[in-house]
């Protein structure tokens, strides 16, 4: 799992060993667009939120049902971290927490064939002040009585607008700055609105090398 610092350290108190539920938003999600009935896979979870600087203690929260798998990922948290944050004065205090963003990944459990929703809790822009986080729907996963095609990765989530030293565009998960995490533009002219914005479409091979790249990003819609 790779983090990535975003907003800086914040002092806190260490004096105690409870925990607090810390609920984090979907940035970006990956998953294949078919799979076999019972066949778990695997599910990329770009996240944001805040953690300890400690041992990582992430949570997926995965859940099926019939209709939607859903992801509403959370960390365990010291509770005397997250009240004493502004005790610096502390003789105990230390950089305890941080927030940014986690690139992880969950596991979806096997299903039967049939199509479902790909869920996450995810930041929605509202004029009301949530009660809770959101959940959102990124796409579908197709179950298979048998001979998915595997081929291609679903891939939906907010992203930002990369070009390279050559001019190549990439979206790049918002909240992550390292490069090679940046997906090539299937596409290299269709570019308009994709700066913090929220796209959908699909990662596969193609066989004509796109910026040196045979494996790309093909965008179906953005928001």
């Amino acid at each position: 799992m790779f983090a990535t610092l975003c907003l800086g350290l914040f002092a806190a108190c260490d004096h105690g060993t409870q925990t607090t539920f810390s609920p984090v938003t979907v940035q970006w999600m990956e998953w294949p667009a078919e799979v076999n009935a019972g066949q778990p896979f695997r599910t990329r979870l770009v996240v944001w939120g805040v953690s300890s600087l400690g041992p990582p203690r992430f949570y997926a929260g995965m859940s099926a049902d019939q209709s939607a798998v859903t992801f509403e990922p959370y960390y365990l948290v010291s509770k005397d971290n997250v009240e004493c944050l502004m005790d610096r004065a502390s003789p105990s205090a230390s950089p305890a927490l941080l927030a940014g963003a986690l690139d992880t990944a969950g596991t979806a459990p096997g299903l039967a064939a049939s199509t479902y929703e790909m869920r996450a809790a995810a930041f929605v822009f509202t004029f009301a002040a949530p009660t809770s986080i959101p959940v959102r729907t990124f796409g579908d996963v197709i179950v298979r009585t048998a001979g998915a095609d595997e081929s291609r990765r679903r891939a939906a989530g907010d992203v930002n607008l990369q070009r390279d030293t050559l001019g190549c565009a990439r979206i790049l998960p918002l909240g992550l700055y390292d490069p090679d995490s940046g997906l090539v533009l299937e596409d290299q002219a269709d570019t308009a609105g994709l700066s913090s914005a929220f796209v959908r479409g699909y990662i596969y091979d193609v066989a004509a090398p796109v910026c040196g790249q045979t494996r790309v990003f093909h965008l179906e819609s953005r928001s």
